[in-house]
């Protein structure tokens, strides 16, 4: 019997989902609680065959899955993946380096070179922490002296996440932007997220709709996968003025909102995946 680590934080909706659909399966599940985690340097025994890692924590994902990795024990997704999908800067150097269309955007250090970078982007523009999740912290810009506030209380938080200044210019939407998931070499389903604010997140009141696999959208989305290293993952893709354009990648993709609109078991998707992985 295939055994499956399942790493988590809590249990979300996506978990029950995902476990759910390993019980339907028969799979020997050992539940793995990354505030428990004690990991070794030398080898641990965890008596699983793939980790499937779940975590909320971006930097307890990190290390569980190099620590895992270093076991012998295949993860999804892997530690190269998350390294990148996890900081926004890496993945607009990732998306930039394979020719996939994305935000302008610039890397600051400092107050002033951020400032300097937005003018350089023109108003408005956006600024992000580079890494998390939700849309949190993340502000519209509208001209300097907003700027200059929002980078004022980022100096005075002081958190790592603050120092680095990444922004990005700003994308007019139609109300809408797009979802998409991709598991293995496949985009298995795609939303509309639209909303009238300019953030569009489900988890902040946009409504899902199902969107069409077009060429084109199969095609940014299998690209960026190939980019970022592959596995299970989520896309935010634009609709630009001259085509798609690829924004943010997930890589602890979160997906019950998604399952409904798009008629796409997405679970299942996914643990096809994680049990074709394990076989390999």
């Amino acid at each position: 019997m295939l055994r499956v680590g399942f790493l988590y934080s809590k249990i979300r909706q996506d978990e029950k989902l995902l476990l759910e659909e390993m019980r339907k399966r028969n799979l020997e599940i050992v539940k793995i609680d990354d505030k428990e985690l004690n990991l070794s340097l030398e080898k641990q025994d965890f008596g699983i065959d793939i980790l499937l890692e779940r975590s909320v924590s971006h930097s307890r994902a990190l290390y569980a899955l190099k620590f895992f990795q270093s076991y012998g024990i295949p993860t999804i997704n892997t530690f190269d993946v998350a390294t990148v999908c996890g900081d926004k800067a890496y993945t607009s150097l990732a998306l930039e380096n394979h020719g996939i269309p994305t935000p302008k955007t610039r890397v600051a250090m400092t107050e002033e070179s951020a400032l300097q970078a937005m003018e350089e982007l023109g108003w408005p523009c956006v600024i992000k922490p580079v890494t998390g999740s939700w849309a949190r912290m993340c502000a519209k810009l509208n001209d300097k002296d907003a700027a200059e506030a929002v980078l004022e209380h980022k100096k005075v938080l002081g958190e790592y996440m603050h120092s680095i200044f990444y922004i990005q210019e700003y994308i007019e939407k139609p109300g809408r932007d797009i979802r998409a998931f991709v598991v293995g070499d496949e985009t298995i389903a795609a939303i509309y997220r639209e909303s009238e604010h300019w953030i569009t997140n489900t988890s902040r009141g946009a409504i899902a709709r199902n969107c069409e696999i077009t060429e084109e959208l199969n095609e940014i989305c299998l690209k960026t996968a190939e980019a970022v290293g592959g596995g299970v993952l989520a896309m935010d893709v634009f609709e630009g003025k001259e085509g798609l354009m690829m924004n943010e990648v997930n890589y602890t993709m979160e997906f019950k909102n998604s399952v409904e609109p798009t008629g796409v078991d997405i679970p299942k998707k996914v643990i096809d995946y994680v049990v074709e992985t394990a076989r390999k």
